[in-house]
C-alpha cells in the first residue's frame, strides 16, 4: 500500500518510519519555519521554488496536471528545506548520534533529488519541433546506438517498463558517452560520475490525470515537447 506524504510517494513502513521520526523531531522543535527564516549575511539561504508557469497550455498536458506536478515539486523543495534544517540545528545541539539524525540524513537525498529532477524535467520541456539531426546531440546520440532513431526507441522502452520512476539520459564524463538509464527511486541508482542530459518522470503522478494507464501515449506527448536546445546545453 502506498501513502502520500508531502510530495512523495512511500509505502506504509516507510510512511510509517518517517512520520514517528518527524513527529519526534518537530515535537522537540528541530525544525524552525522555513517560510518565516531570514538568513544573515552569510549564511546559505533556504532552496526556493522556481515557476514553471509558462509550461502551461503544452500540447498533451492538461493544466490541472502541471499545477498539480507543480504542486509536488515544490512540496519536495520545502521538505528539502525542513531537513537541512533540522540536520543544521542537531549537529549545533550535539545530537548527532540519536537515530532521528541518521534518518533525517538517509532522508536528506529523497527530497533533495525529487526537488532537482522535478527541476530538471521541468526544463527539459516546453519545446517545439523535433531534435536538430545535424546538432551536437543528435551525432552524439547517434554514436552510440548507431542513430538517433535507435536511441529513441531505447530511451521509450525504458519509459514504458513496469514500475514507477524515471528515464534518464546520462552522459559518462570520463568516455563522454550517452547512456539511457531507468532510475526506480529519486536517490537510488544513479550513475556515479555522470551528467545528467534528459530525463522523464515515469511515476504516475506525471501522467495518469490525463493518459490513465496508457504510459505510451504520455511518452508520445513528452517527446513532442522536449526542449533539446535546453538539454544539448547540458552535455560535456
Amino acid at each position: 500500500m502506498v501513502e502520500f506524504f508531502q510530495g512523495a510517494y512511500l509505502n506504509r513502513r516507510e510512511f510509517l518510519k518517517i512520520t514517528f521520526i518527524g513527529g519526534m523531531v518537530f515535537s522537540s522543535g528541530l525544525i524552525r519555519p522555513i517560510a518565516a527564516e531570514i538568513k544573515k549575511e552569510g549564511k546559505v539561504m533556504p532552496y526556493a521554488a522556481k515557476d514553471y508557469s509558462k509550461l502551461i497550455g503544452m500540447e498533451g498536458f492538461s493544466e490541472t496536471l502541471l499545477k498539480n506536478h507543480f504542486t509536488l515539486y515544490q512540496g519536495y523543495v520545502t521538505n528539502t528545506n525542513k531537513v537541512l534544517d533540522a540536520l543544521e540545528q542537531m549537529l549545533k545541539d550535539g545530537k548527532t548520534s540519536v537515530p532521528e539524525f541518521a534518518e533525517l540524513k538517509r532522508r536528506l537525498g529523497w527530497e533533495f533529488n525529487g526537488m532537482r529532477l522535478h527541476e530538471y524535467y521541468f526544463e527539459n520541456l516546453g519545446g517545439k519541433g523535433g531534435i536538430d539531426k545535424g546538432g551536437k546531440l543528435a551525432k552524439k546520440l547517434s554514436e552510440g546506438l548507431g542513430s538517433y532513431e535507435a536511441w529513441e526507441k531505447d530511451f521509450k522502452a525504458t519509459g514504458a517498463m513496469r514500475g514507477i520512476g524515471w528515464t534518464a539520459l546520462y552522459q559518462d564524463n570520463t568516455s563522454g558517452r550517452l547512456i539511457n538509464f531507468w532510475i526506480n527511486e529519486h536517490d537510488v541508482a544513479h550513475p556515479a560520475g555522470c551528467s545528467l542530459i534528459l530525463i522523464m518522470d515515469v511515476f504516475e503522478h506525471a501522467f495518469m490525470l490525463d493518459y490513465g494507464l496508457k504510459r505510451a501515449d504520455y511518452i508520445e506527448a513528452f517527446f513532442k515537447n522536449i526542449d533539446w536546445k535546453a538539454a544539448e546545453a547540458r552535455l560535456k
